[in-house]
């Protein structure tokens, strides 16, 4: 018998409060502290469960405003520092993703952390896998490469440790299920949500601002200002935009025109500034992200839930999480690439369907489920 269904069989006092794992929580640029602040807020209105935040970076700096979530900071990534900051009389969510919990993507030490936890505590523990392990090919002169069986080891651990796990890809999902084919942990399946809104109302398509939005990490928006530049130029001209916005931490951008359109530097926005400038937009250019990826991306998931046209890079792409080329996004790289502001309309208003099947509330029902708080069920697919 697992060690988690022995825990189990203990009684357990009701509870409303929960504790989340992170890296990292905003003010600090992290799209997975993002994530969790964004789903404990969701909690505490739809469940009323409140959430402290575990934070594993020794160097995080926190937000000293009111209002700011309740947060433990590790003095260091230690199982002594993790026991005496989790609490064990409530429910545990751990958001993993190796590499922000140790330099080379092997963070051993949660792993024994938790498991001297789950010897304590009668409380089930949900793993959020917001990535697995790094399973594309490395040179074998990357610590990747070296290090990627005991990475895989380590995420069969955690999965047969946990009560219940969570990912954005049903790849995802097959790949943690390969992992521990011995186990039963079940895996659900749920594309991420938006970390910058979810509006209640869109304004119709046609009768937005002929504006396109450049959203993303400042590598992806290199690469769409320079390698991709071409593709931007013929996205502009094939929905006659008139207004290019580059949302995100500054980069070194140039002045020169895109189509005719210079591009006006926004930097970091506020969730709500930025969800205002998104509303009144009809497309959202996308670089770096591969097609098969989507279903992670806080970038398209932004662009869907407000409507927008996505728009990516690259050239060819397979149907994945239930997003097909041409129908969910278009491919601005494809040699026979054409856009009408039809089928861009088209676009927007496909993907914004496929979004609302996994929106926060939904996602924030399936946490609340598998955590005990609810019965009713949700449309997440379980492996």
């Amino acid at each position: 018998m697992s060690a988690h269904i022995q825990f189990f069989e203990r009684d357990r006092a009701p509870v409303t409060e929960l504790t989340q794992i992170v890296p990292a929580l905003p003010p600090e640029i992290n799209g997975l502290g993002d994530f969790a602040l964004t789903l404990a807020q969701q909690l505490k209105q739809d469940w009323s469960l409140s959430t402290q935040f575990v934070v594993t970076n020794p160097n995080w700096v926190g937000n000293s405003q009111s209002g700011s979530p309740p947060s433990r900071r590790l003095a260091q990534r230690s199982a002594a520092d993790f026991l005496a900051a989790v609490p064990d009389n409530r429910p545990l969510i751990l958001n993993y993703e190796g590499y922000g919990y140790a330099q080379r993507g092997w963070p051993q030490w949660l792993y024994r952390a938790l498991y001297r936890w789950r010897q304590r505590s009668p409380q089930p523990l949900l793993t959020i896998f917001h990535e697995v392990y790094p399973y594309h090919a490395k040179p074998p002169w990357t610590s990747s490469f070296w290090l990627s069986p005991l990475q895989r080891q380590l995420a069969a651990k955690l999965l047969r440790l946990s009560d219940h796990a969570l990912t954005s890809k049903q790849s995802y999902a097959t790949l943690l299920r390969r992992l521990a084919p011995d186990h039963s942990t079940p895996i659900g399946c749920l594309p991420i949500f938006s970390n910058v809104g979810e509006p209640k109302t869109l304004p119709p398509h046609g009768q937005r601002c002929r504006r396109l939005i450049v959203f993303g990490h400042p590598n992806s928006r290199r690469l769409a200002y320079q390698r991709d530049r071409p593709l931007l130029e013929r996205t502009c001209q094939a929905l006659a935009i008139t207004e290019i916005c580059d949302v995100g931490v500054p980069i070194n951008l140039s002045r020169a025109p895109i189509a005719g359109v210079v591009p006006q530097v926004y930097g970091v926005l506020p969730a709500p500034a930025l969800s205002a400038l998104l509303l009144d937009a009809i497309a959202g250019f996308i670089s770096f992200i591969a097609p098969d990826y989507l279903a992670k991306s806080g970038v398209f998931a932004a662009y869907a839930a407000h409507g927008l046209t996505p728009i990516l890079s690259a050239c060819q792409a397979e149907p994945a999480d239930g997003l097909v080329p041409g129908h969910h996004y278009w491919l601005a790289g494809a040699a026979d690439a054409t856009l009408t502001t039809a089928e861009a309309t088209a676009i927007a208003r496909t993907a914004h369907t496929w979004y609302q099947s996994h929106c926060l509330p939904i996602y924030a029902q399936a946490i609340a489920v598998r955590l005990g708080f609810g019965t009713a069920e949700t449309s997440c697919k379980t492996f």
